[in-house]
């Protein structure tokens, strides 16, 4: 039996069909339009479902259910968006229930980063590990903790949301996404540069290796943001302890610019009786982790279990 996962993202918007053995046998993937806003993107999922099923050659008999991975904190109990933080309007919508009307098969919603941090877990780089922490860097920051195959959800409004640590700097507080998501250092770049250029990440790391003024804050940046991220996975490792910690998201892709000196300063600094038994490894799903993810969950709480 198939399944169908969506990921409906800040920027991105991704369906896929599959049996939840790892690899999609059909997948559609388009760009968010921000001012068509949460209607814009529902006629989207709406035309691409049938894209979806089209590409894999199946028909909707054939799907059991929709696993949906959505860029916010979501509501187990009631199967709403509680908020997105990048497209107003989805706050309170009953999404769920939506795609279940829409495409005419059951629905059950999860968090992007909790379905990614599931595919990761099943599929990807924590395949017959446990506990495993997922952490997505990228435009924004998320988390989830896998369990035995199970994302931990807490009281059932979400739990692992590391990049909303709270951060002191210079007499001031902010939180983990504000130094170290995409946006972050993007964002502080130009501040260390004494510049009002405003430069994409993939730019900044370029730069990165250029000795000049400009090259030593574009270094600067890249390290304030990995010593905040070891502060914080060293806060997980802390209270949690985790068999293997995976990196996923586009900063990510920083690969070991961003992994050797995390690796380093974890170690360095982890709370000693538990040092040396977290692993952090790159995500191995890409792009369409969630899909995977969504699908994943979708097999667990509508079809067969195990896999």
């Amino acid at each position: 039996m198939h399944y169908l996962g969506i990921e409906i993202g800040g920027t991105k918007l991704q369906v896929g069909v599959g049996p939840d053995d790892g690899r999609l046998r059909g997948l559609w993937r388009g760009k968010v339009d921000l001012d068509a806003g949460p209607a814009g993107i529902r006629r989207q999922i709406v035309e691409a479902v049938p894209a979806a099923l089209a590409e894999a050659g199946l028909t909707q008999s054939q799907v059991r259910g929709v696993g949906i991975g959505f860029g916010g904190p979501v509501d187990d109990t009631t199967r709403t968006v509680i908020k997105s933080h990048q497209i107003e309007g989805w706050d309170g919508f009953p999404l769920a229930d939506w795609i279940s009307d829409a495409v005419e098969l059951p629905a059950v919603l999860g968090n992007d980063a909790d379905v990614a941090g599931l595919a990761e877990a099943t599929h990807g780089a924590g395949k017959g590990l446990s506990p495993i922490f997922y952490m997505n860097i990228g435009s924004g920051i998320g988390g989830g903790l896998i369990l035995d195959g199970e994302i931990y959800r807490g009281v059932g409004r979400g739990a692992a949301e590391i990049g909303h640590l709270r951060i002191e700097y210079g007499g001031d507080y902010f939180t983990l996404e504000d130094f170290a998501s995409g946006w972050g250092i993007e964002k502080r770049y130009p501040t260390l540069a004494k510049s009002h250029e405003h430069l994409a990440l993939p730019e900044i790391v370029r730069r990165a290796d250029d000795p000049s003024a400009i090259g030593r804050a574009a270094r600067r940046v890249i390290r304030e943001a990995t010593d905040h991220l070891a502060d914080a996975l060293c806060h997980v490792i802390a209270l949690l302890c985790p068999r293997r910690i995976v990196i996923g998201g586009g900063v990510s892709l920083l690969g070991d610019r961003l992994l050797a000196p995390l690796r380093q300063k974890v170690a360095e600094l982890c709370f000693r009786p538990f040092a040396g038994l977290t692993d952090i490894a790159p995500a191995s799903l890409g792009e369409e982790v969630v899909v995977h993810g969504a699908i994943r969950l979708a097999r667990q709480k509508l079809g067969e279990q195990g896999g």
